[in-house]
């Protein structure tokens, strides 16, 4: 039986151990820690669910069979040694999963979501891989992405469509949605995710869950390259607790052999433990392209800054001026490119070319244009970012937070952003997608989904707080001090 097989049948009765679902991260590794359940009772909880909630589509790739060993390795200890060894590994045996696109992991393939990397096998594991380990994960699956993370959807030609937990016509967000999905549907508590555009943030938003972009530099992306798409991708997770991702991230965080740009790790645990000071907050209602943004959309970030008043913060319209247009067409020839590299070193160790039939449409568009692109628009695109970077800078120096929706419409039913369409029906759906988030790429800064609203039809919207460089531990602060206030974590689909 090889990695990637299934090694239990779906359950004909009631799930195992019901209370999992209603573990984060940090509880769940609090029980397996006091022997209230073993590493390997709670891999199995997970497996079933995985198995049993299959209409969602969430997962890529099993690697059932590599997690079950090292969970009997470790329900094999006495409880005393599996505590010292949590001692050390905090959120040991905790089943985790990583999104299919852009990470590593020895001797298992990762696919990009593309038929041509369908067989790509890791001859090594990414540094932060190498952290979650540490931290005790055990990682048992791949999350669906869309090919590359090209769309503000998750759906592909090599896995299908993953579907939204609160309503399975529609999409779970991308291009993280498999993690967003999974861990809606409660087959794990937190899940690995990156964001390039705003695909932690977007599936967040979508499934009603918290999702945190890092600072360009703060989470490792090495060992083989130190910045994805030339600073635009971050890694973290999308979780259901904001202390999931707080202790996560200071898990993760911090500069690894090669690094050279990144702001400083910061004690997040400690920064969650009390609520912010009072904090001066910009609202940004405006679609930055100056197209209309949907009242359920307006609703949500309305609501949140309501709620920040009345924990006693400020906020006040203010709107940062960026030449977005610009901006966005340097991410397009950015983004391109990076697939073009990753393409070429997969035909380079195939020894042949990439055929058409093994791409999506649409990125084959992109993959064409890419080799007409010159260095001299990739050095223009970098500086572009640079420049938005600094312009934001100069404006968050005047605000603590920029509050804003994270996208400029609900969840589009499935098919609206497929990469297998014509250029012009996906561009008038995806202009909806990623207005507000991916400036923060281009510009680097933190920026997080926060779920404080459902609308009318019963699907979460999410709002994006944005804060300066390295400002993490104030999205954090800010994060908890909402989940108290308006707590979400409880909130779940009816599967």
């Amino acid at each position: 039986m090889n990695a990637n097989e299934t090694v239990s049948a779906a359950p004909a009765g009631p799930l195992p151990l019901p209370e999992y679902e209603g573990f984060d991260a940090i509880a769940l590794a609090a029980h397996i820690r006091e022997g209230g359940l073993t590493p390997l009772e709670a891999l199995e909880a997970a497996i079933a669910r995985v198995n049993a909630r299959s209409q969602v589509n969430a997962v890529a790739l099993r690697h059932f069979e590599l997690a079950q060993a090292a969970a009997l390795q470790l329900s094999r200890m006495g409880q005393a040694e599996r505590a010292a060894l949590a001692d050390k590994a905090p959120l040991l045996g905790v089943p985790f999963m990583l999104k299919d696109l852009g990470i590593a992991m020895t001797g298992t393939v990762t696919t990009q979501g593309c038929a041509f990397f369908k067989d790509a096998v890791a001859d090594h594991d990414s540094t932060l891989v190498q952290r979650y380990r540490a931290a005790g994960l055990n990682i048992f699956a791949k999350t669906t992405t869309p090919e590359f993370g090209q769309t503000g959807t998750t759906e592909s030609r090599l896995f299908g469509l993953t579907r939204n937990p609160w309503s399975l016509q529609h999409s779970a967000g991308g291009s993280s949605g498999g993690a967003a999905a999974a861990v809606a549907a409660r087959l794990v508590p937190v899940a690995h995710a990156s964001d390039g555009g705003g695909s932690i943030r977007i599936p967040a938003s979508h499934c009603g869950l918290f999702g945190l972009k890092p600072s360009r530099g703060l989470v490792p992306m090495g060992p083989k390259v130190q910045e994805g798409w030339m600073g635009l991708s971050a890694q973290h997770v999308i979780s259901r607790t904001v202390r999931d991702s707080a202790l996560l991230l200071q898990l993760t965080q911090g500069p690894e052999a090669g690094s050279r740009t990144g702001p400083q790790p910061r004690a997040l645990m400690e920064a969650i433990g009390q609520p912010p000071r009072r904090l001066r907050i910009a609202l940004l209602e405006e679609n930055p392209f100056g197209y209309p943004v949907h009242a359920d959309c307006l609703d949500a970030v309305r609501h949140a800054a309501r709620l920040c008043a009345s924990l006693g913060h400020d906020v006040e319209v203010a709107v940062p001026r960026l030449e977005i247009a610009e901006m966005f067409a340097s991410m397009g020839v950015v983004t391109a490119a990076g697939m073009l590299t990753t393409v070429k070193a997969r035909e380079k160790a195939l020894g042949r070319t990439a055929r058409e039939d093994e791409f999506e449409p649409l990125n084959w568009r992109s993959l064409q244009l890419a080799r007409g692109y010159s260095a001299e628009q990739v050095f223009i695109a970098r500086n572009v970012f640079d420049q938005a970077g600094r312009t934001l800078d100069l404006f968050l120096a005047e605000y603590d937070l920029l509050l804003s929706p994270v996208t400029a419409a609900p969840a589009p039913l499935l098919g609206a952003m497929s990469l297998d369409q014509p250029y012009e029906d996906f561009v008038k759906v995806a202009m909806a997608a990623s207005p507000f988030t991916a400036m923060f790429n281009m510009s680097g800064h933190p920026a997080m989904s926060v779920p404080l609203h459902w609308n009318a039809a019963g699907m979460p919207i999410g709002v994006q707080f944005a804060a300066p460089f390295g400002a993490e531990a104030t999205l954090l602060a800010l994060a908890a001090q909402l989940e108290q206030a308006a707590p979400w974590k409880d909130r779940r689909p009816v599967l």
